[in-house]
């Protein structure tokens, strides 16, 4: 039994980490050779790359990337913080209208709402400007997140704010001093959360970016592939590069993600 399971598992390994390999080895190959099925390279070049960095403006799109991902995730957790807070810990009027509210935004589809945000977006002449994109990636990023934080802050007892307050604390430092330094698995999972959407986000930045230099990364890897052609060299070398930035991101917050996930999980 413990063999086959074994099997599964190798297999289900090699089918997961397979596609990730053949686009590696595919960025060191030379254009007669990318498209054959050799599992190796007959010949290592690291021409994609060179091209890459220096036909197109990956490196530009790339820092607008950056930008944006970073700026949303330091937004949203600036901004779920403190909602999170609100509604897991304080009694309010409306609270559980609210919360509602903010399951409400799962419903509706991204392709629903392009024009509506493309109205609003040049109504505040924000069109084909990066804030534009942080906006909405922080608009979808932190309704999930506040959502994400209630395991959280369940888990923490209320007895903690009850001796704080008897201590003199008030509701900023009780959160500052006594809810934040207790909960930073799940400040860690909200800010790769956010990263990640803004990241990989497409539609919005398709729609909101018309400018070459304001554009991301998921429309610049877009436009290198080509509308009647695929120079497949250049492509597998930009998802290459494309997937560093967020391999070293998880490098330092990986753990601290891991933890909140499980942590969250368990009341």
């Amino acid at each position: 039994m413990k063999i086959v399971k074994w099997i599964l598992v190798s297999l289900l390994v090699l089918f997961i980490a397979f596609p990730f390999y053949w686009v590696i080895i595919s960025s060191f190959k030379t254009p007669d050779q990318i498209l054959q099925p050799d599992l190796w390279p007959k010949e290592w070049t690291l021409e994609n790359y060179q091209m890459l960095l220096t036909e197109t403006p990956y490196l530009n799109n790339l820092k607008n990337s950056i930008i944006v991902s970073f700026g949303t995730m330091i937004i949203t957790t600036i901004i779920v913080v403190p909602a999170s807070y609100a509604f897991y810990r304080l009694n309010f009027k409306g609270k559980q209208f609210f919360y509602y509210l903010i399951l409400a935004t799962f419903i509706f589809p991204t392709m629903l709402l392009l024009v509506p945000v493309y109205q609003l977006m040049n109504s505040v002449n924000l069109i084909d400007n990066i804030w534009s994109l942080i906006i909405i990636n922080v608009t979808f990023a932190a309704p999930f997140a506040t959502w994400l934080m209630s395991g959280f802050f369940k888990d923490i007892p209320e007895s903690l704010d009850e001796s704080a307050a008897i201590d003199g604390a008030g509701k900023i430092r009780i959160l500052f001093q006594i809810i934040l330094p207790l909960i930073v698995p799940g400040l860690t999972t909200i800010a790769v959360y956010a990263f990640v959407v803004s990241w990989t986000e497409f539609a919005f930045s398709s729609v909101l970016i018309s400018s070459e230099a304001n554009q991301v990364l998921t429309i610049g890897m877009n436009q290198i592939m080509g509308q009647y052609t695929i120079r497949w060299g250049w492509t597998t070398a930009g998802a290459v590069l494309t997937l560093l930035p967020v391999l070293i991101f998880f490098a330092f917050v990986g753990r601290y993600f891991i933890k909140g996930l499980t942590e969250g999980s368990i009341k």
